[in-house]
């Protein structure tokens, strides 16, 4: 469950329902990062199609050869089950039909009603499931009610799932966990019906297994029914005109959630206690949080402070009052009523368990209903009976519950009185350790490392009451995948982000050639963020509203801690008009030596460049190139000419050296460089070298290749010298991104992960070997790349040939 990080104050430092044209899968085949797209992720966005059978496929399939559908991808047997031990009970798995007579699918409608949580610590999914089945038309995209177990029944069924940014449709068969021939997990209120139990198992093969589902937050599983966005609230922080707020989301189809602090912090995901209930409770160990203990790192004096970590699963804590501290609770209703010829504002809640309810006032049987007429009591649905459903004050709301999740279907939702259209881009992004993940403020070494994403505010608000020119704006950031990866020991990270005006000139300082590029360590270390999230927390999603002024900004996304990898995506919502993209380097050099390969084509078209000036006349040319070789010697050093003896000595007649003669001329000069801690060269790391200069395919250098190469790692070792700062002979993969650019060269993002991962050691440190060949490949590729750049326009097609030769480039 969540645990918050407080943001202190910046300082100023020094620095309706789609036709099913789905497939069967549990995953989206979304773009990769750095993808973008716009548009409101819609409920009639269609959804995703990759390879996978479709369920339709599957069904018909099913029917022809009049078998039942089994899922290969989730099968009947304990891995699906749970993935940290062995079960102490044996579960038997049943289709429908071998659990009771005449199973249906939904009976009278799917409704609020129908949800039974069983011995899986998941009322955070369930009560989402409840606030579902308030939104008829969210509810058919989810479910689609054109499934039976009578007509065309073959044990296959598919639900429909909001997964970052798509649509996904899960498809299992229908046999469900049983003990003693009764449903272990979720159950319907009416023991022949089974929607809600298949709808579970779908969710659990989403991310993986039943455990899996164990703890979460309510907005979780309401945002992959609804793709909508969400907002958290601190009762006790709430805004005055909160009632209005509720009000106007359930009336505008929001999903709402409440809970209660136990006496340790926030906790969802108890389950009611049964001889099952125990025997589970062993088994699936909570491993997420074991036990509330405060944080021994000491962060005086840091910009972000960690606050407790929000609680581990455990069992509920039942007050006198019959409410239930660490749980969820669905909120399906905020109304007004007459009581004693005064207005009173009530809310009413169901606890999924479909039993133990509030006992006070407003309750099912509480005096104050006496004084309620028969249609109002008709209006409200006031029923007396054990269901989990009930009413209360909203005074009582407030004074006993502690937390408010909502999951908006556009962020508009909370606007009291007014509605309008928000637009939202979405982006991709992953942190990778070692290059991206540069944590929280608190590491401005490395914070400024992280993803940045440039925001541009180009309208303000349509507001004729305020007077401010002002945008609104919603910042939403999820990570990706981390529920399914728990049996791999993942937990939620803890994750923020900031916000950073930028100004004309630094637009001028960070630009080359109209392309935007990262911002720098410095402007982070002397610019304060204008805006950011009110907290580092380990949710999936963490969503903030601002109101800035039209202007250009960055949004940098981040873990509180540095070389926490993972995906994320970001949503940026606005009411007017707004460019959002993720900042990108141009991939370039700065003139880049010409290379001649073996191909014909290649040499020909760096023919025309090297000599371009040179007249098309053979003996003209040919004279030329003496004049300029006999000048090239004139001009040659004493130190230059001792170099060639030098080499000559080590090379032999022919002036060629392989890759073991390389490797002993740099290790010796290496070794006069007392201030370079290093080892020298590895012999694989010169063939390495010796392959990316050969132009001629001999397994050798000559004398003009090695000078070349020569020259190239005297800039680069004083590169390398000037970021290892420690004299260690090694320098952090961090500052990769600086001695890439001081070398010349520029890079995307994606390059630079993929550098951290070739050459960076499991400290995250690259060494001088490393360093220099990282370097080498980088200037061959370049040079390769310009061989075959006849026209410049950045494109080039490759024969198979050609392909080798760039390849060893």
């Amino acid at each position: 469950m969540p645990s918050a990080v407080n943001a202190a104050v910046a300082q100023q430092t020094a620095a309706g329902s789609v036709p099913s044209t789905t497939v069967g899968t549990t995953e989206g085949a979304g773009g990769g990062t750095g993808g973008i797209y716009s548009a409101i992720i819609s409920r009639n966005q269609p959804i995703i199609s990759i390879k996978e059978k479709t369920y339709e496929e599957l069904h018909k399939k099913c029917l022809e050869k009049n078998i039942l559908y089994e899922d290969p991808d989730f099968p009947p047997n304990e891995s699906s089950l749970f993935y940290s031990q062995k079960s102490p009970v044996k579960f038997e798995w049943k289709r429908p039909r071998e659990i009771c007579e005449n199973p249906r699918f939904i009976i009278g409608g799917a409704n609020r009603t129908d949800i039974c949580q069983g011995e899986l610590g998941n009322c955070w999914f369930l009560a989402a499931i409840a606030c579902l089945t308030l939104n008829k038309k969210l509810l058919c995209r989810v479910i689609p009610h054109d499934q039976s177990f009578i007509q065309n029944y073959a044990g296959i069924f598919h639900f429909q799932f909001w997964r970052y940014g798509d649509w996904v449709d899960v498809v299992i068969d229908d046999c469900l966990p049983t003990y003693n021939n009764q449903l272990v997990f979720t159950k319907s209120s009416q023991r022949n019906e089974f929607w809600s139990a298949l709808l579970e198992k779908a969710y659990a093969k989403l991310h993986g297994s039943y455990e899996a589902l164990k703890g979460g937050n309510t907005t979780e599983a309401m945002e992959d029914f609804t793709g909508g966005v969400t907002e958290f609230y601190e009762i006790k922080d709430a805004p005055k005109d909160i009632y209005k707020i509720m009000k106007h989301a359930i009336d505008r189809g929001s999903l709402m959630a409440s809970s209660i602090d136990d006496d340790l912090g926030f906790s969802y995901g108890s389950a009611p206690r049964s001889n099952i209930g125990e025997l589970i409770a062993r088994m699936v160990k909570n491993q997420e949080n074991a036990q509330m203990t405060q944080s021994t790192v000491d962060y005086q004096g840091m910009e972000e402070r960690p606050a407790w970590t929000i609680v581990p699963m455990q069992y509920e804590t039942r007050m006198s009052c019959g409410l239930v501290k660490g749980h969820a609770y669905s909120v399906t209703a905020v109304e007004e009523t007459i009581f004693k010829g005064e207005k009173i504002r009530l809310v009413r809640l169901r606890n999924p368990w479909g039993q133990v309810e509030w006992n006070g006032a407003w309750s099912d049987k509480s005096k104050e209903w006496d004084s309620v007429n028969e249609a109002e009591k008709i209006r409200l649905q006031h029923k007396v009976v054990e269901d989990g459903e009930f009413w209360m004050s909203f005074q009582d709301f407030m004074r006993h519950f502690t937390k408010l999740e909502m999951c908006n279907l556009t962020p508009d939702t909370l606007e009291v009185d007014k509605f309008q259209t928000w637009t939202v881009s979405v982006n991709e992004g992953r942190w990778v350790r070692g290059c991206s993940a540069g944590g929280c403020r608190n590491y401005p070494d490395t914070f400024w490392t992280n993803p940045q994403y440039r925001l541009k505010l180009l309208e303000e608000d349509d507001d004729p009451e305020d007077e401010e020119v002002i945008c609104s704006f919603l910042v939403a950031l999820m990570q990706k995948n981390r529920r399914k990866e728990r049996k791999l020991g993942a937990n939620l990270y803890t994750i923020g982000f900031a916000i950073y005006e930028v100004t004309a000139l630094d637009f001028a300082l960070c630009t080359m050639h109209g392309t935007k590029h990262h911002l720098q360590k410095d402007f982070f270390l002397y610019n304060a963020s204008k805006a950011r999230s009110k907290t580092y927390i380990n949710m999936r999603e963490i969503s903030e509203r601002f109101r800035l002024p039209p202007s250009e900004y960055v949004i940098i996304p981040s873990t509180y801690d540095p070389h926490q990898e993972g995906e994320f995506i970001l949503r940026v919502f606005s009411e007017k008009r707004s460019l959002s993209e993720e900042v990108e380097n141009m991939i370039e050099a700065e003139h880049p030596l010409p290379i001649i390969f073996v191909s014909d084509r290649a040499n020909s078209n760096k023919e025309l460049t090297v000599d371009e000036n040179a007249g098309k006349d053979g003996e003209k040319t040919q004279a030329d190139e003496k004049k300029r070789s006999s000048t090239k010697a004139h001009e040659e050093t004493e130190e230059q000419k001792q170099f060639r003896n030098i080499f000559r000595q080590i090379a032999g007649d022919d002036m060629e050296i392989n890759a073991e003669e390389l490797r002993n001329v740099l290790n010796n000069v290496v070794k006069k460089h007392k201030d370079l801690r290093s080892e020298g060269f590895e012999l694989e790391s010169c063939r390495s070298m010796i392959a990316l200069m050969d132009t001629d395919g001999s397994g050798k250098i000559n004398f003009d290749e090695f000078r070349h190469l020569w020259d190239k790692i005297k800039s680069w070792q004083k590169i390398f010298k000037r970021y290892d700062t420690d004299h260690s002979g090694t320098i952090n993969s961090y500052e990769m991104r600086n001695a890439v650019k001081d070398a010349g060269f520029r890079l995307n993002n994606q390059l630079y992960d993929i550098i951290t991962m070739r050459y960076a050691d499991k400290n995250m440190n690259i060494d001088f070997d490393s360093f220099i060949c990282c370097f080498v490949r980088l200037d061959a590729m370049f040079r390769a790349f310009h061989a075959f750049d006849k026209d410049g326009d950045g494109i080039i097609k490759l024969n198979v040939l050609e392909v080798n030769c760039f390849m060893t480039a």
